[in-house]
């Protein structure tokens, strides 16, 4: 079995419901009011698809300004970034939309890029219509998905989409890890993945991603 270890950054305005998006899949919880990240907290979950796995080693960074400084240390290297912004908020993709350009310019190789509207849950107070949010993602070649964290609503999706998408690329990424067995490699190799207990998700029954969250990093 190929086993594949990419780095996933989760990035966005503070308030767009990241931590919450992310805590969904991983832990399969809601907390309404999180706390705001403060540098980036390490996540770490395993996905089978069909004959390889797939561990996503996922970076969900600080949204306030004033952490921003701190982002390119942990969006170095990075296979896929996640970005984050809040359907509610005109304000929130536009901040997002920044956060594109800092990836584009500090990360050399491909990535595999997702938008995400996130809060459908509220779509009654939408701001950000799904047509120009699809078009800007499609305007950067980026995936574009819309979710609710509390409701679950099309979560699952975004993180079996960057699996499925880092599978394709494991033959050209010099930074994406691939092992040719099962057996996990060892942690230095996995950098991060060590202080994190995983779980196997498999695609086929449309299981929800269950695993430990590691506490807040900063330096």
């Amino acid at each position: 079995m190929k086993h594949i270890v990419g780095k996933v950054v989760v990035l966005g305005y503070q308030g767009v419901g990241k931590t919450a998006t992310v805590t969904r899949y991983v832990e399969n919880t809601f907390t309404e009011n999180n706390a705001p990240t403060v540098g980036a907290s390490f996540f770490s979950v395993k996905i089978k698809l069909e004959d390889h796995l797939v561990t996503l080693q996922i970076w969900d960074t600080a949204g306030q300004e004033r952490f921003k400084a701190m982002a390119p240390m942990f969006y170095r290297n990075a296979n896929a970034a996640l970005l984050v912004f809040d359907i509610t908020s005109a304000s929130s993709f536009e901040s997002m939309q920044s956060w594109v350009q800092e990836v584009k310019r500090n990360v050399e190789e491909t990535m595999v890029l997702c938008v995400v509207g996130n809060k459908t849950d509220l779509n009654d107070q939408r701001t950000v219509t799904r047509e120009e949010a699809l078009q800007y993602s499609k305007s950067i070649g980026a995936f574009y998905f819309e979710s609710s964290a509390m409701t679950d609503q099309g979560v699952g999706l975004i993180f079996e989409k960057i699996a499925q998408e880092l599978l394709k690329l494991s033959g050209q990424l010099q930074t994406l890890k691939v092992y040719d067995d099962d057996i996990m490699a060892k942690s230095s190799d996995l950098e991060a993945t060590d202080t994190a207990n995983e779980e196997t998700v498999n695609l086929s029954i449309n299981s929800i991603a269950h695993g430990n969250s590691v506490s807040s990093k900063c330096c």
